[in-house]
């Protein structure tokens, strides 16, 4: 390819998604130091900003950067989803011919990203930033992280990179396979191991947070974990049961030691608390076992329902969104 050819190509549009929610105090500074490495880099580019529902000043911030900036669009959700679907929402919009995901805390260096381009443009598909290390974060939220991925890989059909978050580029090929997957109950990090393709992993040190508190307590990770545990695997329900198995043979065994000691040494009324303490651990395994069990269903009549994963409070566009829009009619 002469150089004449090779000045006369676009350059690749890259769009950034980022999720908000009560995020004021850390959302000019993000934008400064993510507009400030995109500028240095040989890409046109856009920041798709995703209020979630904020109740603090965010979307007044994002429309005040979004009037300094046409690179930068804004979409609003009516009230707030979770992370998972504001993410949805901002793939759904994203027109670049590679995307990036990064949260606006800066825990995640957005100094990252060209590393992220590169490794894009050496073929990858899906470019995932791994952690080596996590400041800021207490020993306990380090300790829990940690386990966990290595348990959902122990237990789920499907390999999640260990010790990645959503920080990552991803292709048009891969986000447009992931946008096929439409279920509700959403675990973004299975769901791009899911569609497959090339991936590679970058290592980078996750910083602490420059301003703010997060709002992921314990409670709502703990429910993200057993959203990705339903989501990817079944052995919660095998081991029901198994569990109920097991039971069903001890009981058998014990039924036949109670006839054979009736028969041998009478029926004496001794027995009443080893009796209760029996019944009490079978009704707990049963009310663990209907807990599992309502775990996978609550799912399954929630998916049934078939309403949007999001709505969508208002759209403002950035300009190669409008852009990239107008050449796809064109070429219609």
């Amino acid at each position: 390819m002469n150089d004449r050819a090779r000045r006369s190509e676009p350059l690749p549009l890259l769009s950034v998604v980022v999720p908000i929610h009560n995020e004021e105090a850390c959302i000019s500074a993000f934008h400064q130091r993510t507009k400030t490495i995109l500028d240095g880099m040989p890409v046109r580019y856009e920041i798709v900003y995703v209020n979630d529902g904020s109740r603090d000043r965010s979307m007044e911030r994002l429309q005040a950067i979004r009037a300094e900036s046409q690179n930068v669009a804004v979409i609003d959700l009516s009230r707030n989803f979770g992370k998972e679907i504001a993410l949805s929402a901002g793939l759904d919009h994203a027109a670049g011919d590679a995307v990036v995901i990064i949260d606006a805390d800066l825990q995640d260096p957005p100094e990252l990203i060209p590393d992220l381009f590169a490794r894009w443009q050496d073929g990858f598909d899906n470019v995932y930033a791994q952690r080596l290390s996590r400041s800021g974060e207490t020993a306990m939220k380090r300790a829990t992280a940690h386990a966990f991925y290595r348990i959902i890989n122990r237990i789920s059909e499907q390999s999640i990179p260990l010790d990645t978050g959503d920080y990552r580029l991803l292709s048009r090929r891969a986000l447009t396979a992931l946008q096929t997957l439409r279920e509700r109950h959403r675990f973004m990090k299975g769901l791009y191991a899911w569609v497959g393709f090339d991936g590679v992993a970058v290592p980078y040190h996750r910083e602490p947070r420059i301003a703010g508190r997060s709002t992921w307590n314990y409670w709502k990770l703990w429910n993200l974990s057993l959203e990705g545990i339903t989501s990817f695997s079944t052995l919660p329900l095998r081991i029901v049961s198994y569990i109920g198995f097991i039971v069903s043979l001890l009981a058998l065994f014990y039924g036949f030691y109670i006839v054979v000691r009736t028969i041998a040494y009478g029926n004496p009324v001794a027995g009443y608390p080893s009796l209760l303490a029996f019944i009490l651990f079978l009704g707990g395994v049963q009310l663990l076992s209907l807990g599992i069990i309502g775990e996978y269903l609550g799912r399954i009549f929630n998916e049934t329902k078939g309403r949007p994963l999001y709505i969508v409070a208002s759209h403002l566009p950035s300009r190669q969104d409008r852009d990239a829009r107008v050449g796809d009619m064109e070429r219609v």
